[in-house]
């Protein structure tokens, strides 16, 4: 699969350039940044959360970060999320392949929030609905189209485990 029809259509209708990164079959964020030669830190991986009603948020963080769920809880005025189950990506995204959808919630009927660090470099990559290309993009263009709330939706510190 290539990139997302959905997505490639609504960058032409849109007229928003992009660069198309073509890689090797990964299945992980930090793998896709390497694999398109980018810092993890400019990788926008998605997390899907989920409500006790089954409403489903999308949020963006780098790569390398963790998600603070109570960040997101406050951010959506939701006592209760959890992380998506696989199963619910090919329902919610069913153009793209399982775990490669883009941070464009706005063309699924999903919310969509971005880690505020994201927003500070002048552009950004995200996987384009397939384990074998990313997008990469300016973040005022992404903005533009998808329409994020930003907020700090990172884990700032390692999680310790017992």
């Amino acid at each position: 699969m290539a990139l997302c029809e959905r997505l490639k259509q609504f960058l032409a209708q849109e007229k928003a350039p992009y660069d198309l990164l073509p890689h090797t079959q990964v299945f992980t964020a930090q793998e896709v940044a390497a694999q398109s030669h980018v810092t993890g830190w400019h990788l926008a991986k998605v997390v899907v959360v989920r409500d006790e009603a089954g409403g489903a948020y999308m949020v963006a963080i780098p790569a390398p970060s963790l998600l603070d769920i109570a960040a997101v809880q406050r951010a959506t005025g939701k006592a209760k999320l959890r992380i998506a189950h696989e199963e619910d990506f090919r329902t919610l995204f069913p153009d793209c392949e399982t775990g490669a959808m883009p941070p464009f919630g706005n063309l699924y009927g999903v919310p969509v929030y971005v880690d505020a660090s994201l927003t500070r470099s002048r552009e950004f990559v995200f996987q384009a609905g397939s384990h074998k290309e990313a997008v990469r993009m300016s973040y005022a263009d992404y903005e533009r189209l998808a329409k994020p709330a930003v907020g700090e939706f990172a884990a700032r510190e390692a999680v310790k485990r017992a």
